[in-house]
């Protein structure tokens, strides 16, 4: 039987503590671009060089690159003429912008628009309201404009998305079997991730990205080629705007915006305008029934209450949704990655 006495509460006040430090030398060195210079050079340089060449005070930089050594994501090298660092695998793989797999554009997104809300989380405790209004004198009204409050903004969202689907979107793509389903609608497919994921996996599907007329025009321009016919697009405001029908609608990260009365109009909508037989594919990141975590998702619910009016939801909570809006035959599958994907049909 373990006591208080076997907890270093120390240790985990420390950790706790110094977390958002930890966040903000992973963004900076990003910002930076150490990385990215370090992916490009021939070998390890020294701190000298490194701040020479991004144009930085040579002490605050050999600082930053002692911690990102600490943090893991730079190895150290001892010379006669001193320090040399290099990227690490991991850092090469995610941090870097030239990886397929760069995470940059999303800790970016972390960087300059969650940390600010994040800074009146007292107050969105207390008011159970998001914080666009404190953080950037914008109101959350209209919740997408807010969020896409400039095209600069939706730019960094959507990149951010897409790095996100270059993690896992895979994963919940191939989560069920969908081949059966050769129409999809992609409602709020926003930058064509995991619409690009599911042609790949399913090269007899067609998927429609469902989206805002200014997010459609962007994703037009930078993110889905113009040769890449499997993949169109429709603009329109799914909650207003009528839904054409299709055999599997994919909700990636949609119905965690939104309070249980909004998903529900959402679902029913859905199930009215599938096919006989169709379904509708949700993919957010669960909750454990019992509330013990996952942590990160508890924390992903805690940034629905400052960035949005949803919160991330157990999987019974879901299918409660789903089954009130008349979908049946519902499947859950946890995929072991940051979503989860869940299955109904009509």
């Amino acid at each position: 039987m373990s006591s208080t006495q076997d907890l270093d509460y120390p240790q985990i006040l420390f950790q706790y503590n110094n977390g958002f430090l930890v966040s903000k030398i992973m963004f900076t060195a990003c910002e930076l671009g150490v990385f990215d210079l370090l992916l490009e050079s021939e070998g390890p340089l020294s701190s000298d060089a490194i701040a020479e060449r991004l144009g930085t005070s040579a002490s605050g930089m050999e600082r930053l690159l002692d911690a990102c050594v600490g943090l893991k994501l730079l190895g150290v090298e001892m010379k006669s003429e001193g320090a040399f660092y290099r990227n690490t695998e991991l850092s090469n793989l995610y941090l870097t912008k030239s990886s397929p797999k760069s995470q940059y554009h999303n800790l970016m997104y972390y960087s300059k628009t969650i940390y600010l809300c994040w800074h009146y989380l007292t107050d969105a405790v207390r008011d159970g309201k998001n914080q666009y209004e404190r953080a950037f004198g914008v109101s959350s009204k209209d919740l997408f404009g807010a969020l896409y409050r400039s095209e600069e903004e939706m730019i960094k969202f959507m990149y951010g998305l897409n790095a996100i689907w270059s993690i896992c979107g895979r994963d919940v793509i191939a989560a069920f079997d969908l081949s059966a389903f050769t129409v999809i609608y992609d409602l709020g497919g926003c930058a064509g991730g995991l619409a690009q994921e599911c042609i790949s996996l399913y090269p007899n599907s067609t998927v429609t990205i469902y989206d805002l007329p200014k997010v459609v025009q962007v994703a037009k321009e930078r993110f889905v080629p113009p040769e890449e016919h499997r993949i169109t697009f429709h603009e329109g405001d799914f909650f207003k705007d009528p839904i054409p029908e299709a055999d599997l609608y994919i909700l990636a990260r949609i119905l965690h915006d939104w309070a249980d009365d909004k998903c529900m109009q959402l679902l029913a909508k859905i199930h009215k305008a599938s096919k006989p037989g169709g379904g509708v594919l949700l993919v957010e990141t669960l909750l454990n029934e019992d509330k013990t975590g996952p942590i990160e998702t508890q924390l992903y619910s805690m940034n629905m209450l400052v960035q949005a009016e949803g919160k991330e939801r157990t999987p019974s909570e879901y299918s409660k949704l789903l089954t009130a809006a008349g979908f049946r035959e519902i499947q859950v599958k946890k995929t072991g990655k940051l979503y989860d994907a869940i299955l109904g049909r009509k």
